[in-house]
């Protein structure tokens, strides 16, 4: 099988990567600098590199022409964005899928996987509001919390439109995605837990996630874009969980602090506008601020059965899935100096 890639250089592309190739699978992946850290490092895991950039339509179709499928993972991820990343974020999330989406059309390519997130879907229920587990029939309310969100639901629509036009394409929707060396706050929050720096008190201990493993939802994309139906849209999901469980587990598993006291959200919120330009100047992104105190706001409780029906997607439960991604993370900061360096995200991390 020969897999044409998007954002195969990021946390989910290169789990991808590692997941693709183990199949035996060809892949070429979309790079925008062949020289760059990252995209060497896919070319030591087997991977083949396509140079181009999604925001840029030139050169597209005929980079993906002849693979079996595409699977377009590209994507600008940030909650807590400045207004520079947002705009990226836009360009690449809406324009860019939009390109790419359009050059599929042209490729002619079979079968396209289309990475979106739960969060195109809306939250699921408000907190403090009891949470009613959803599936991929959920409708988005347009009540926007972020930035994110917004250009991934704009991206998502535009998928669809593109399958109105007849381009064979699923939908994939992720819940929130965790692993080892994880660039979303729940990771960072993980290694500050880790290092022993976390403050004792938090904030949307009530809110409901279903977080997903960053492995096996690349197992998941793997199997949308070997077996699955196109057409047909898929939620990959773990156990869902008040986000006050999940750092309470940490806890155990580390033996070290974590939150103990969940303040109201409207306390915490103003907090935030003096800690975001504070981790900006130590060159950290905002992983606490304004847009992750309103992401709090939705509950984000969906349930991947028909992924587990339709080709058998298996996740491991909420217990279990921690500890490797703890013991890993552990392993991987053990190998840097320094507080920043060991709370940073790394870029590129080998096995």
């Amino acid at each position: 099988m020969k897999i044409f890639l998007t954002g195969g250089t990021g946390f989910i592309g290169q789990a991808l990567v590692r997941r693709i190739r183990a199949r035996g699978w060809d892949l070429t992946v979309l790079v925008r600098n062949p020289s760059s850290a990252q995209a060497q490092w896919i070319v030591r895991h087997g991977g083949a590199l396509a140079t181009g950039d999604v925001t840029k339509p030139e050169g597209l179709a005929s980079a993906m022409a002849g693979a079996d499928a595409l699977i377009h993972n590209a994507g600008v991820y940030e909650i807590g964005a400045d207004s520079k990343t947002i705009r990226r974020m836009r360009a690449v999330n809406i324009d860019g899928s939009r390109n790419i989406l359009d050059s599929a059309v042209t490729a002619g390519i079979p079968r396209t996987v289309y990475v979106s997130t739960v969060w195109a879907l809306g939250a699921s229920g408000w907190p403090p509001a009891p949470s009613v587990t959803c599936d991929e029939t959920h409708k988005h309310d347009g009540r926007y919390l972020t930035p994110y969100e917004e250009s991934k639901a704009e991206g998502h629509k535009i998928a669809l439109g593109y399958r109105a036009k007849g381009l064979p394409i699923s939908l994939a929707m992720p819940n929130g995605v965790v692993g080892a060396n994880d660039h979303s706050s729940f990771g960072y929050f993980l290694r500050l837990i880790i290092l022993g720096a976390m403050e004792p008190f938090a904030f949307g201990g009530d809110t409901i996630y279903a977080l997903v493993d960053v492995d096996a939802l690349a197992d998941g994309l793997c199997a949308t874009a070997e077996r699955a139906n196109m057409g047909e849209d898929y939620l990959f999901c773990g156990d869902r969980a008040p986000l006050r469980e999940v750092f309470d587990l940490w806890g155990r598993e580390t033996g070290k602090r974590t939150a103990r006291w969940y303040l109201p959200r409207g306390f915490m919120r103003p907090q935030m506008a003096v800690v975001e330009p504070l981790l900006r100047a130590v060159g950290l992104p905002a992983f606490m601020s304004r847009d992750l105190v309103d992401a709090s706001k939705a509950h984000l409780d969906y349930s991947s059965a028909k992924a587990r029906r339709d080709f058998g997607w298996t996740h491991p439960s909420f217990k279990d899935m921690w500890p490797p991604i703890i013991a890993r993370e552990r392993a991987l900061m053990a190998k840097r100096s320094g507080f920043l360096n060991k709370l940073r995200h790394q870029s590129v991390v080998e096995d």
